[in-house]
């Protein structure tokens, strides 16, 4: 099952990629029992949207099937290592196990680049070239995570 999933996968990034809406990235999110909840395709130059990737786009539509926020229990398939956006995305959403097909060296080699996030990461967010982080406002935001917290809210 797992290699027409992740063809199917593939199936979808290449009609998506040849229509000019996204890169070569599909992805497919599977239920524990093994239903299929979605099959999607990166469509960031389609949605002019930089967070379209394939994963992000396959958890959101399948949070929907399962009227959830939760995907535990899913698993992911994607024609790519997700990248850091998209790994944040899968480890919100609870999935626990990713199957991927090229590596990130091999999305670099055409060009994608993820690499330098990688590198932001790991340096500990300091390269202001980058991106500038700074605090602002922490004790006027504080009131209001305080608020949440005092709520009792569910957490996720």
């Amino acid at each position: 099952m797992k290699k027409e999933i992740i063809q199917a996968a593939i199936e979808q990034a290449r009609k998506t990629m040849n229509e000019n809406i996204g890169g070569p990235f599909g992805a497919a999110v599977i239920d524990a029992d093994g239903t299929i909840l979605s099959i999607t395709s990166n469509s960031v130059l389609g949605d002019h949207d930089p967070t379209a990737h394939a994963e992000v786009n396959a958890i959101r539509e399948a949070c929907k099937v399962k009227g959830t926020h939760d995907l535990t229990g899913c698993v992911i398939y994607a024609t790519g290592y997700p990248c850091p956006m998209c790994l944040s995305a899968i480890i919100w959403a609870n999935i626990k196990t990713v199957y991927y097909g090229c590596r990130p060296s091999d999305a670099e080699e055409i060009g994608f680049r993820d690499d330098f996030i990688y590198r932001f990461i790991e340096d500990k967010r300091q390269d202001k070239d980058i991106l500038a982080i700074e605090e602002q406002g922490r004790e006027e935001c504080l009131v209001l995570f305080k608020e949440y917290d005092e709520l009792a809210k569910e957490i996720y």
